[in-house]
C-alpha cells in the first residue's frame, strides 16, 4: 500500500480543503452544536466521517461506474438530497432550548450516526469529493490498497475538520441564552443550508 509522497501530499491538501469548506455536512454540525452541544453532536460526526469512508471505498471500488452507466441516477440523488436539505432546513428554524439545564428538554434530537451516515449517499458534494478523490489520487499500480489507505486518510482529515465546526457551533451556544438572538442564529443556519443547495442545482 504506497503513494509516491509528493501524491500523497497532493491529497492530503485536497482532503483538508474540501472538507474544510462550508458545504451541507458542516452547516448541518454547525447548527447541531448550537443546538445540542457538542457531546450530543458526536455520533452526527462520526457518522459523516464513517458514511463518506465507505463512500469513498464504494467509489474506488466500482461503485462510481455506475454512474457513467445509468447517468440519470445521479440526478436522482441531487433532487432527493436538496428535499432533504430542505427539510433539515424547516427543522433548523424550529425552536431548540440551547441552556443547559434545559438540554434534555424538547423532542429535538441531533443526527444519529446512521442518519448522518446516510445522508451521504444524497449528498452530490460528497459524491463529488469521493470521485474526485478516486480518479484523481489513486494510481493504477496496487490499486485497491490505494483505493483504502485514500478512504482512511480522507476519513482522518475530515473528522477533525467537521469536529471543527461543531466545536464552533458549541462555542456559539453559550451566547445564545436569548430566545430572540437564538431564533436569529437559527434562521441564518438555515438560510446558509439553503444557499448550498445552488451549487448542487445550479447545473441541473
Amino acid at each position: 500500500m504506497y503513494l509516491p509522497a509528493d501524491l500523497l501530499l497532493a491529497f492530503s491538501l485536497f482532503a483538508l480543503v474540501s472538507s474544510i469548506t462550508p458545504g451541507p455536512n458542516n452547516t448541518m454540525l454547525l447548527a447541531s452544536g448550537v443546538a445540542f452541544g457538542f457531546r450530543r453532536s458526536l455520533p452526527h460526526m462520526f457518522g459523516v466521517t464513517g458514511g463518506f469512508f465507505i463512500m469513498v471505498l464504494a467509489v474506488g471500488l466500482g461503485l462510481g461506474a455506475v454512474f457513467q452507466t445509468v447517468p440519470g441516477l445521479y440526478a436522482v440523488l441531487r433532487y432527493v438530497g436538496a428535499a432533504y436539505l430542505l427539510y433539515l432546513a424547516w427543522n433548523i428554524t424550529r425552536p431548540v432550548a440551547v441552556s443547559p439545564a434545559s438540554e434534555g428538554a424538547g423532542h429535538a434530537r441531533p443526527l444519529g450516526f446512521l442518519g448522518a451516515a446516510a445522508f451521504q449517499w444524497v449528498n452530490p458534494k460528497a459524491w463529488t469529493m469521493a470521485v474526485a478523490a478516486v480518479t484523481t489520487y489513486a494510481p493504477r499500480e496496487d490499486y485497491a490498497a490505494s483505493v483504502m489507505l485514500i478512504s482512511a486518510l480522507f476519513a482522518i482529515i475530515n473528522l477533525p475538520c467537521v469536529g471543527l465546526w461543531t466545536g464552533c457551533g458549541s462555542l456559539l451556544r453559550q451566547v445564545l441564552d436569548d430566545p430572540a438572538r437564538q431564533r436569529r442564529v437559527n434562521l441564518a443556519m438555515a438560510l446558509l443550508l439553503l444557499a448550498s443547495l445552488y451549487p448542487m442545482l445550479a447545473d441541473a
